[in-house]
């Protein structure tokens, strides 16, 4: 398989840009349209065409990129993580400073509180050097306590991955300056935010998405009933990997959170051993849907054999979507079944009722009404 080219890169960074365009969305107008180039060609030509980048903007991310050592990793990119490829919502693209290869192995995530105790840190950090030493390699958040702990541990071996929620240039937490550029030599940075990135609150759910859905399973170490940690936890459990809880006392607050998993079901951790037992022996996890190729001939064919829609075909599709919808989640391939629209039309609905705010898209291609009102 070779890389694909400045172009492709490109085309499908900007249409993953473009405003009200999110992972779901982004891999249905692919789907619809056969290639991140076509669906720009189709939003340009909507009512959607200002939402949509310029391409000067996105020439100088990738320069950007370059600059600082970074590459950009489109899905269906050759060193694009396995395990993340595979899933509903895997982002479109990503920036990654370092060892790309290490995001193809098998790989665990390590989280906890930030806050941690000296023993919850002895305990990341004694984890991760084991596991580094079995081939494992160690993913965390780069935060203070058990993430930096676990990165530590790792990066002796040259074996951790940090999932960072700003760009891949603007270290966070500020102390941690000085691991962000070792891991950066000696590991890996992954990111879905451009370069410039300051971290606010709402980029961290996607680094825990990351780590989530890059890793085969995930460690959790003094996590509190409330924490970021528990979060990221349920998203590795919605993608069907492994959750694995160190115990802890009943006495600090901080494992009020970790204990809990255990009595849900979490595998006991107290060593190395308890993981690698458990953990898959390759890197990919049964594949949710394959990679979309630049070009779909199925869908190339539905194109050219779909006469193009007047004004009032365009109006009946949208009522006929809209009457189909409700509050209630619906599968996308269920409003295509009971439509008498071909599956082109029906998607390039949905997209624009999306970007208009009329729905919610929710991983695995479910769809729902919007509870508010579009801007």
């Amino acid at each position: 398989m070779t890389a694909p080219d400045h172009a492709h890169v490109a085309a499908c960074l900007r249409l993953a840009r473009t405003r009200g365009i999110g992972p779901v969305s982004y891999h249905r107008l692919i789907r619809a349209h056969g290639s991140a180039r076509a669906a720009l060609d189709m939003l340009a030509r909507g009512r959607e065409a200002d939402r949509v980048p310029p391409i000067d903007d996105i020439a100088r991310e990738m320069e950007r990129t370059a600059a600082i050592g970074g590459r950009i990793l489109v899905h269906g990119d050759p060193d694009y993580p396995p395990a993340l490829a595979v899933v509903a919502d895997a982002p479109p693209v990503l920036s990654v400073i370092g060892d790309a290869g290490l995001l193809r192995g098998r790989i665990v995530g390590v989280v906890g509180a930030r806050n941690a105790s000296a023993g919850g840190m002895r305990i990341a950090q004694s984890l991760a050097t084991m596991l580094a030493a079995a081939d494992v390699t160690v993913m965390s958040g780069l935060a203070r306590g058990i993430d930096a702990a676990a990165h530590r541990g790792a990066l002796p071996a040259r074996r951790t991955v940090a999932a960072i929620a700003g760009g891949l240039d603007c270290p966070y937490p500020p102390e941690h300056a000085r691991l962000h550029r070792e891991i950066a030599e000696q590991g890996a940075l992954v990111t879905e935010a451009p370069p410039g990135t300051l971290p606010q609150a709402r980029h961290f759910p996607r680094r825990n998405r990351l780590i989530a859905g890059i890793s085969l399973g995930c460690v959790v170490i003094e996590a509190a009933l409330r924490s970021g940690s528990l979060i990221t936890a349920r998203m590795a459990l919605d993608y069907d990997r492994i959750v694995f809880a160190v115990p802890g006392s009943p006495l600090d607050p901080r494992c009020h959170g970790s204990n809990d998993l255990l009595r849900q079901g979490a595998v006991l951790t107290e060593n190395e051993r308890d993981i690698l037992r458990e953990l898959p022996s390759g890197p990919v996890p049964p594949p949710l849907f394959a990679p979309v190729p630049d070009a779909d001939p199925i869908v190339t064919e539905m194109a050219e054999n779909t006469p193009s829609s007047p004004r009032m075909d365009a109006q009946g599709a949208h009522a006929a979507v809209r009457e189909l919808l409700s509050f209630a989640p619906s599968s996308v391939d269920d409003l295509v079944r009971r439509c008498q629209f071909s599956t082109a039309t029906v998607l390039a609905v949905l997209s624009e009722m999306e970007m208009s705010g009329l729905i919610d898209v929710l991983a695995g291609d479910m769809v729902v009404l919007s509870s508010a009102p579009p801007a």
